[in-house]
């Protein structure tokens, strides 16, 4: 098994910034991609940002400029820093990972996820 469990959601004005982390367990040998997508109320969930393990990195076009993905491969973990928030940033926003587990099959693990709300 490998779990991913996410913080740093929460309420935040339009303009404002802030943090996601991402940390995972468990039966990990390498782990490939690391990513977090968001899903808001009656849409699809869509990618926001991903970082393979070599630092290339794919963002949307929605959060580009204000949106940064950073990965520590030794602690397994992913972060997002997003700053100039916007209502439509609204989202549950959902950790992704996929990788390599030390038995050597595949595995692709999604966290529980984390909430996000820009309102004034």
């Amino acid at each position: 098994q490998v779990q991913l469990v996410e913080s740093g959601g929460g309420l935040v004005q339009p303009g404002g910034s802030l943090r996601l982390s991402c940390a995972a367990s468990g039966d990990i040998s390498s782990i490939n991609a690391m990513g977090w997508y968001r899903q808001a109320p009656g849409k699809e969930r869509e990618l926001v940002a991903a970082m393979s393990s070599g630092g290339s990195t794919i963002y949307a076009d929605s959060v580009k400029g204000r949106g940064t993905i950073s990965r520590d491969n030794a602690k397994n973990a992913v972060y997002l820093q997003m700053n100039s928030l916007k209502p439509e940033d609204t989202a549950a926003y959902y950790c992704h990972a996929e990788g390599r587990r030390r038995i050597g099959t595949l595995f692709n693990s999604w966290g529980q996820g984390t909430q996000v709300t820009v309102s004034s």
